[in-house]
């Protein structure tokens, strides 16, 4: 099943809707929350992101689930990045092919 992300409307987000828009988007990690390791990847100047797969996507998204595996450790700017909010209304209305 695929859905378009761009046709969902925008009424509530909730966790059983929201499709985890927010982790293909490039997140720096600015503080120590207890990121595994095999979940960063370091730039040539040392820099920190979450590692993203070659689907772009975070490397701790389940892709069955679309929830964070690493939840409890997630980055400080995951934490920041609230559900609903103005930030991830507009990412949702981004036009993303999303298949199941």
């Amino acid at each position: 099943m695929t859905t378009n992300i761009k046709d969902t409307p925008l009424t509530e987000v909730t966790c059983s809707n929201c499709q985890a828009c927010c982790c293909r988007l490039e997140v720096m990690i600015i503080s120590d929350t207890g990121v595994p390791e095999e979940h960063i990847a370091r730039d040539e100047w040392g820099s920190e992101t979450m590692l993203r797969l070659d689907d772009g996507w975070c490397s701790a998204l389940d892709r069955e689930t679309y929830m964070c595996t690493i939840y409890e450790n997630r980055p400080w700017i995951c934490r920041e990045f609230e559900m609903g909010s103005y930030e991830c209304r507009e990412e949702r209305a981004i036009p993303v092919i999303v298949s199941y």
